[in-house]
């Protein structure tokens, strides 16, 4: 009778286990997210006046895993910088960082998000007209297959990009507000 219910036990404590281990990978790649996103939104306030050339064309292209502007997913940091400074190497930095660049093992690449997407959406345009000026508002996005099924997120990032149930895909997003001091 001892037996079986330690049996029991271990069985549940073995449960429980596994639940703690995709919790813990949940937990890393929000974390992950959370940095990566807010080095898009720090780069483009770094670099207001070019704010508007961070989104991409077509706008509803993505950075990160799968896109063909910057390099296969073999691609190393320092190819970015063939790049010319600013707007270009940011996005080529930010693609690559998306793609786990920066953690190696064994020379793979083993960092960031399990097919992780970047994207930069442009919500309201600047307009410097007198009386109006308005700043340039822009959300950053980023997008990743999570392990367990949840609520389907409303941000658009990465939609369909992790199979046919989208409450696999979690996005974390930011608004960039880019002033106009100058305005009156």
């Amino acid at each position: 009778m001892t037996i079986v219910i330690l049996a029991f036990g271990m069985l549940g404590l073995a449960g429980m286990q596994s639940k703690i281990f995709l919790a813990e990978m949940e937990s890393y790649q929000r974390a992950q997210a959370v940095l990566l996103m807010n080095d898009m939104v720090e780069r483009m306030s770094a670099n207001r006046g070019a704010a508007a050339s961070y989104v991409p064309t077509p706008a509803t292209a993505t950075f990160g895993t799968g896109d063909a502007a910057f390099g296969t997913a073999n691609a190393l940091p320092g190819d970015c910088l063939a790049k010319a400074a600013g707007v270009p190497r940011d996005q080529c930095e930010w693609s690559n960082a998306l793609k786990g660049a920066a953690e190696t093992s064994s020379g793979a690449k083993v960092g960031g998000m399990i097919g992780a997407l970047g994207c930069i959406a442009l919500i309201q345009a600047q307009d410097a007209t007198p009386g109006l000026c308005k700043p340039g508002i822009y959300m950053v996005t980023v997008a990743w297959q999570g392990l367990n099924a949840t609520s389907t997120p409303s941000a658009t990032c990465g939609q369909g990009s992790f199979g046919s149930d989208d409450r696999l895909r979690r996005t974390l997003s930011s608004r960039v507000s880019i002033g106009l001091p100058s305005c009156q």
